[in-house]
This record gives C-alpha cells, structure tokens and sequence, in this order.
C-alpha cells in the first residue's frame, strides 16, 4: 500500500511517478523498497490519468455506500416494532394484575 501512496504523493506533488522518486520517498518514510515492486507500479501508471481514476474510486465508493443505508434503517424500524411490541406485552401483564 505504501508504494500506491507514495505515488499518490508525488502525483498531488505536481512530480514524474519515476522509479527513482519512488524509491527516495519510500526511502523518506523509512521503508526498504523493493525495486521489483516499484519497477511495477510505474509500468502500472504509464498511460493512467491519476486524476480520472480518483474520481472514478470516488464515484464506486458512493455507490458502494448507499445501499449500506437501507439495511440499517430497516434494522432500526425492526428495534422500534420490538420495542413497542414489548411494551404492549408488559401492559398486559400490568392488566391481569388488576383485572
């Protein structure tokens, strides 16, 4: 993950994703890069807009995130009918003490 991110910095950095530069800021951050790896991940980029693909992970990401939230509020009016589904249980119960 840490060379995807270093990537990432030199691209918000204005600066060539090169395999020297890849290295120096893994080096920076105290990781031992491995050259196969970073050798890698600039053959990956060559041809990539960064900046479209960005947008693209931010878009999935919505999307991903919206039917996450119907489950939960469905959940939530299950808790409710439990809850009132309780308490009407106990009101019986108070009835038959009095009745």
């Amino acid at each position: 993950m840490e060379y995807v991110y270093s990537a990432m910095l030199l691209h918000a950095a204005k600066q060539d994703i090169s395999e020297e530069k890849v290295s120096a800021v893994l080096k920076a951050a105290g990781v031992n890069a491995d050259s196969s790896k970073v050798k890698a991940l600039v053959a990956s980029l060559k041809g990539i807009n960064i900046e479209e693909a960005i947008k693209q992970a931010a878009v999935a990401q919505v999307a991903v995130a919206a039917p996450t939230a119907a489950p939960t509020a469905a959940k939530a009016e299950k808790k409710e009918e439990d809850s009132a589904k309780a308490a009407e249980a106990a009101a019986e119960g108070l009835g038959s003490l009095f009745g």
